[in-house]
């Protein structure tokens, strides 16, 4: 069964080159918080869209009932982008050790919160939650096999081109000056406040002409 492989490729191709605050956010999380930040915050994507996924197999009518609320789901998903946004605009720091370089600091907390904030920014997107929808209902008459191929391969995919994503923003973090990494955490900053008020306008505006 070659098909359900295909697909899942050219599915996980588009959410993979799709430009949205995930891809922003992984790459800041590598540079601020290296590799092990970076994938910590992959994981709670690549965990969000397990989710969606499973549930949009098992619960179809339940994923229908929750575009009910886009328009709910999408202003607290904005919020959430530009609460990050404005934390790492105005307030979060680059810690310098004492050859002048960045310091990384983990602690078992920060991890949890990288996770789950990868899992929420992924997860209260209308457009990821839409995007699922629409191929649940396009392979509904499909075998369960083929699904489950096409699924895994998709996910699969998308979480390689994520890790690859961190190696090279990872690589990239090691010519990178302490102030260099804050003039990027400040452009990161305003580009996820961007993202999050183009979602609440697009949410206000098209929310309800979507019925």
């Amino acid at each position: 069964m070659i098909a359900p492989f295909i697909k899942g490729i050219l599915l996980g191709i588009m959410l993979a080159i799709s430009v949205g605050p995930i891809i922003f956010s992984i790459i800041k999380q590598s540079i601020n918080n290296g590799h092990r930040g970076g994938f910590t915050f992959v994981a709670g994507v690549s965990a969000s869209d397990i989710t969606l996924v499973l549930v949009s197999q098992l619960f179809t009518e339940l994923f229908r009932y929750l575009l009910e609320y886009k328009k709910t789901i999408g202003i607290g998903g904005s919020i959430l982008l530009i609460g990050i946004g404005i934390y790492v605009l105005f307030f979060k720091k680059v810690a310098i050790n004492e050859d002048g370089k960045q310091e990384i600091k983990m602690t078992g907390r920060d991890y949890i919160k990288t996770f789950f904030s990868g899992y929420f920014m992924n997860a209260l997107n209308p457009g990821v939650i839409g995007f699922w929808l629409v191929i649940a209902t396009s392979v509904v008459g499909l075998s369960f096999t083929y699904r489950l191929i096409m699924f895994s391969t998709c996910l699969i995919f998308v979480l390689a081109t994520d890790v690859a994503k961190v190696l090279l923003a990872g690589s990239i973090r090691q010519k990178l000056t302490p102030h260099n990494i804050h003039i990027l955490n400040k452009i990161s900053g305003l580009i996820l406040v961007g993202f999050g008020l183009a979602l609440i306008w697009g949410t206000l505006e098209f929310g309800d002409k979507l019925h």
